[in-house]
C-alpha cells in the first residue's frame, strides 16, 4: 500500500527499481528519543572494560554496532591501537549485538590484540544513553548505513559524532558543521585531534547537531507520519 524512505535519495533509489509505486513512497525521516539512566555507574563501566579511571583525562571514543561485517568495526582498530601507544588518554569501545557469530569471533580475536580498543558487554538502551554522554565521541564507521539512530541519539544527547563518509551518514551530518566526515583511517585520527584541541569547534558542532535533530527527527513527528499513512489504508 505504501512504503517509507528515510531520505529523498534513498526514495530515488527504490522509485529507480519499482517505478509504478514512486507515488506510493513517502519520505520520513527516522525520528529519536533518548533517556539516559540516572542510575548509570560510569566508573564500574570503566572497570569492566579494563579502562583506567585513575590516569587523569580521558577521552573515549564509543562504536556502537551490531556486530556485522556491513558495520565494519574493525575499520579504526589498527590506526586508534597506534594513536594509543602514544596518547595513553584514548579509548575506543566497540559496543553492540553479536549478530554474526562467526565475525564476532574475528572482532573478538583482534581486539584483544589491540592496546586501547574494548569490545564491551551489551547493555540496556538506558544505560547505554548515559555511557554515551560520558564518552567523548560517537564513531560510525559503518560500509553502509540507511540512517544511523546512534548518530542522532550521540547528537541528541550533545555528543559530537565522527562518521564514515558514506552517503547514509553523509545524509545527516554536514561536515563540520553537525559533525565530522572520514574518508579513512588516518583522517579520523586527525579529526578526532583537531575535536580535542578545539573546545569551541565541539561545542559550536554540539550546539548545531541538537539543533538539527530538534527540527527534523522528532520522534513525535514521526509518530504522527505513520498514524497519517496507515489511515490512508
Amino acid at each position: 500500500r505504501f512504503a517509507v524512505a528515510f531520505t529523498v535519495k534513498m526514495k530515488e533509489l527504490a522509485a529507480a527499481e519499482w517505478p509504478d509505486a514512486r507515488k506510493k513512497i513517502y519520505v520520513q525521516t527516522q525520528g529519536i528519543k533518548t533517556t539516559p539512566s540516572e542510575t548509570f555507574d560510569w566508573y564500574k563501566f570503566l572497570q569492566n572494560a579494563d579502562i583506567p579511571t585513575d590516569e587523569g583525562t580521558l577521552h573515549m571514543f564509543l562504536l556502537i554496532c551490531g556486530l556485522r561485517r556491513v558495520k565494519d568495526p574493525l575499520y579504526l582498530v589498527d590506526v586508534f591501537s597506534d594513536w594509543h601507544r602514544q596518547d595513553p588518554s584514548v579509548h575506543l569501545g566497540i559496543i553492540g549485538p553479536a549478530v554474526d557469530p562467526l565475525f564476532t569471533s574475528e572482532v573478538k580475536e583482534k581486539v584483544k590484540r589491540a592496546s586501547g580498543v574494548h569490545l564491551l558487554q551489551e547493555m540496556p538502551q538506558d544505560d547505554l544513553h548515559a555511557a554515551m554522554k560520558r564518552c567523548f565521541a560517537v564513531v560510525n564507521s559503518s560500509i553502509s548505513e540507511g540512517m544511523s539512530a546512534a548518530i542522532l541519539e550521540a547528537m541528541d544527547l550533545d555528543i559530537p559524532v565522527l562518521a564514515r563518509n558514506i552517503p547514509g551518514n553523509a545524509a545527516i551530518i554536514k561536515h563540520k558543521e553537525t559533525g565530522l566526515l572520514f574518508s579513512d583511517p588516518q583522517e579520523f585520527v586527525v579529526l578526532s585531534k583537531s575535536l580535542m584541541n578545539d573546545p569551541i569547534m565541539e561545542r559550536e558542532i554540539v550546539a548545531r547537531a541538537k539543533d538539527y535533530v530538534k527540527k527534523h527527527h522528532s520522534w513525535e513527528s514521526e509518530r504522527k507520519a505513520y498514524q497519517n499513512l496507515v489511515l490512508r489504508l
